[in-house]
């Protein structure tokens, strides 16, 4: 190798054999990494992530690409159990007299006189109810009373084209038997809760025997009591 040596670098270094081979492992070695690094950094494609991906395809796709992506769940309406009689379509009548059940009856809104006497186990054999009329629409917080003598006449329905009969006058007096709320609140000193008291008077002892028994209801002293004494009958 060292007669292959330009002459000049012969007689310069004046190398010897094994110094020259040094120099040339050497320089073999550098050439290799010199191609090695420019090899390694030479620029490449990256791909970009999936995520990347599918999100730039969501943005090209316009609206239609994002309403397949996302589902928006449908509201459902919520439905509650109401208990009121407006809301819950109920009413609350009370059937007295000659029926089997007498009591407070819980019927749909828009029921009959004849549902509530089926609702009380129907009428008794032999007891008239000939003045009842059966096709009457019922109204909330009503009494029905079958067979009771003197009984007043029911209030008028909705849909029943006539209008509730008047008092019979000055002397006409109130039912403590059949009177509804409405009909004990016309008398003096009663409103809505002391009528209330004296409708669950006669619904737990059956009825007002005379009466003095209005004495026993919660609300009605000595004073109250000699004023609705003369107005009111069993």
């Amino acid at each position: 190798m060292r007669d292959r040596l330009p002459l000049w670098v012969q007689l310069r270094c004046g190398l010897e054999p094994r110094a020259l081979a040094a120099l040339a492992v050497v320089l073999v070695g550098a050439a290799v990494f010199a191609a090695t690094h420019f090899w390694s950094s030479r620029p490449e494609a990256v791909s970009a992530p999936g995520r990347v991906t599918e999100a730039a395809e969501v943005r090209t796709g316009g609206e239609g690409a994002q309403s397949a992506q996302i589902s928006v769940p449908t509201p459902v309406p919520h439905t509650g159990s109401s208990t009121g009689t407006a809301s819950g379509g109920q009413i609350v009548v009370d059937v007295s007299g000659k029926v089997l059940r007498p009591g407070i009856q819980y019927l749909p809104a828009g029921s009959r006189v004849a549902d509530a006497l089926r609702a009380a186990g129907g009428v008794r054999e032999g007891a008239d109810a000939t003045s009842l009329n059966r096709a009457r629409v019922l109204t909330d917080g009503e009494q029905v009373a079958v067979g009771v003598p003197g009984a007043p006449p029911p209030a008028s329905g909705p849909g029943t084209g006539g209008s509730a009969a008047g008092p019979a006058g000055p002397a006409a007096l109130v039912s403590l038997g059949t009177a509804t709320v409405e009909q004990l609140e016309t008398l003096p000193g009663v409103g809505p809760v002391l009528a209330q008291h004296i409708i669950d008077y006669r619904t737990e002892h059956g009825g007002y025997r005379s009466v003095d028994e209005l004495r026993e209801v919660n609300g009605i002293g000595d004073r109250r009591f000699a004023d609705l004494r003369p107005l009111v009958r069993p």
